[in-house]
Formats: C-alpha cells, structure tokens, sequence
C-alpha cells in the first residue's frame, strides 16, 4: 500500500520530465476541434509509459475530419475512477516573452491547458508504474474543445465512450492564477455558471438622419433592449439567485446621417440554476419582442444552448478534501468562490458524483495576469503539485 507522501515524492522526481510536457505542448497550441498534433504527441508518451491509448472523437467540426483527444486506462476492473484534462489553445496571439512561446501565431495556450494536459500525462506515467497494485481502473480523459461549443465533454459522452467504464467518480482541476502556489480552491454544489450565448438581429426601416419620423431606430430599439436584459436579471428573479446577462457586442450603421435597418447584438447569459436558466430564456424569447415594437422594429433571437452549470458532488469533494489534507495540510484549501466562467466539465456531472477544482499557479512575485491574457504565465512549481493530488486521488478512491 502507498501512502500519499510517496505520491508526492514521485510526483517531485519526476518534475523535470512533466514541464518538458508541458513546454512542448505550450510551443504547439491548436485551437478547438483541431488538436491533431497535441493528440499524437499524448498518445506517443502514453505509448512510451506502455499504455494504449485511442484517438476520442470525430465531428463536422474537426480538422479534416481526423480523431482528436485520447481516452486510455491503466489498470483493470470494474471499480472505475476517472481524471480529465482538456487540450485544446485559444485564438490569442501570446505576448509572454517566454523562450517556449507559441510556434503558431495567433494561437496560445492561455487558459492552462498545457498544465492540465502535462499534469494528467505525469500522473499516467506514475500510476503505470503501480499498476498491479491498482484496486480498479484510472481512466484517463484528454478531452478536446473544451473551449469551443458543444464542446468535446458531450461529444464523447454521446458516442458513448465512458459507457463502458462507468466511472463511480470523475475529478478535473483548472489552474487558477488568482490562486498561490501550493493552495486548492474548490467548495461543493455549484461552483461554475451555465452559459448560453445571444445572437440577436433587430431589423427596422432606414431613413435619412435628418427625418427619423420616416423609418424606425434600430439602434434605439437595441439600447432599449440592452437595458431591458439588466432589468431582467433585478426584477425578474429572485434577488438570492444569481445570473448575469451580458450583451458584449452591438454593431449598426456605417454614416452620420443615415439611420440603419439593421442592427446586431451579441451576447452571454449564466446562471447557476437549471430552472432559473429556463425561465430567463423564454423571457427573452417573448419579451424581446414587445420591446422592439415600440419602435416599429422586428427582432430574430437566436440562443445557442451552451454548458450546463459546474456541480461539484459533496462526496467526491469531501474525498478531496481528505486527499489534500493528507499529502498536504487543511492550511492548503482554499474556499472557492463561484465564478460566471463557464466548463464543459460540467457534462461528466451530470453522470457521476464529481468535484471540478483549481490548482493555484501564482507564485506571488510576479505581476499577476488572468486566465485568457496573452500574458498568462503561471508557475511551473504547480505542476508537481496538481500530479501529486491527481495520483492519490486515483490511487486511494480504488482502494
């Protein structure tokens, strides 16, 4: 039997070896759906640890149709837990200076999703070594798109890949650099926000600037409408429920002297509650409407159905707790805050007990920079921290 210091002690020696994945990953960033080359190099490590490891998915929107993402598994059984990381880069052009920045402009991995893919590949490694002590299988998840709707998580969970397994817990951590070094921020029950996106066109009658009485303001309409959404979320639910509706983008007109006939918006909404997310869309489904005919305008929603709210079980996240405590201290957890951000994680939720975690990634000297900078530069340090939690997780849930 081994206890949680051995996890971490391995954990340390094999630091060096788990940045170089992570550097190699980093310099290499692919966006959503098109991780071909990050799905190559997982499987060509799993392959060099002695794991077999298969491509994930196919979809429309993969690159050149190939499979991208790898599931793989170490150990045999019934008694099943599963770890994700998610692979893919967003579309930012990296500013960080670093000798190992991004070789593909106008990409980066500025989300940390080189740490989770570099922390997931160190534990494999470790856990392979043990694996004829494992109680159960370690199924290993390296989902792509997280970042991009519907998002990998429910791609593979359609296909049916976990079906098999039927995993009695899943964990995911997220770097957060809002949080130092050595600490774990998590909490149960909701901890990420659903999210769905607005795609609104209001469509009116273009007249010239000086005779307004001959058309109608599209532009009006839609800065009626935007106050409208932030009446909703005051008025229209319960002050103790939380959500936001954000409209992030207006486009309408190209002169000074002529009113358009066409204006367009763009926007989020999230929430934490499943039934208050319901009911906010078909208010801005019905209600859109009545405001923009005060102005003689026409509107077409469009709500693209994002990811559903992050949960986090009370039981896997009173395991984490232990896990945490005993590789470090209770000094080590931080309560987490929910966030509006938005995971697809959320989809494993909705099929086992579950816990979504941060890592802390800042190393309280330099100056800090959120997720989704182009300047986004978290301490390696974490590294060994995130394996050493993710091998005893798996290690003593089997037993």
């Amino acid at each position: 039997m081994y206890n949680e210091q051995y996890f971490l002690d391995k954990s340390i020696s094999c630091f060096e070896e788990i940045v170089s994945f992570r550097r190699t990953i980093h310099k290499n960033p692919e966006l959503s759906f098109c991780e071909v080359e990050t799905t190559n190099f997982i499987l060509e490590k799993l392959n060099e640890f002695g794991i077999v490891g298969e491509k994930a998915i196919s979809s429309v929107n993969c690159y050149k149709n190939e499979k991208v993402g790898v599931i793989a598994k170490i150990g045999k059984g019934a008694n099943c837990i599963a770890l994700r990381a998610d692979i893919d880069a967003l579309p930012i052009d990296e500013e960080t200076g670093l000798e190992f920045h991004s070789n593909n402009i106008g990409k980066m991995h500025a989300c940390g999703h080189d740490f989770h893919t570099a922390i997931l590949l160190g534990t494999a490694k470790i856990l392979k070594e043990i694996e004829d002590d494992l109680k159960g299988t370690v199924l290993l998840i390296f989902q792509p798109a997280e970042e991009y709707l519907p998002g990998g998580a429910k791609i593979i969970l359609d296909e049916g890949l976990l079906q098999k397994y039927k995993p009695k817990a899943i964990f995911g951590q997220h770097i957060n650099p809002e949080v130092p070094v050595g600490s774990f921020s998590y909490k149960s029950g909701p901890i990420m926000a659903s999210t769905d996106e607005l795609h609104i066109t209001i469509t009116g009658k273009s007249s010239h600037a000086g005779q307004p009485q001959l058309g109608s303001d599209v532009i009006l309409a839609a800065a009626s409408l935007v106050q409208f959404y932030q009446n909703i979320v005051t008025k229209f639910k319960n002050p103790l429920e939380q959500a936001v509706i954000s409209i992030t983008s207006l486009q309408a007109g190209n002169a000074t002297n002529v009113y358009p006939d066409k204006a367009s918006l763009l926007g989020t909404m999230r929430t934490y509650n499943q039934n208050l997310r319901n009911e906010l869309k078909e208010i801005i489904k019905t209600k859109s409407k009545l405001v923009v005919e005060q102005y003689n305008c026409s509107i077409d929603i469009n709500v693209v159905e994002g990811y559903p709210p992050v949960i986090n079980s009370e039981q896997t996240t009173n395991f984490l707790t232990k896990i945490i405590t005993n590789t470090f201290n209770a000094n080590a957890i931080l309560y987490a805050e929910p966030k509006m951000w938005a995971e697809d994680f959320a989809y494993y939720s909705q099929i086992a007990p579950s816990t979504f975690y941060f890592l802390g990634v800042n190393d309280m000297k330099n100056t800090f920079y959120p997720l989704h900078s182009s300047k986004l530069n978290p301490s390696e340090e974490a590294l060994k921290y995130g394996v050493a939690i993710f091998t005893n997780l798996a290690y003593h849930f089997l037993l």
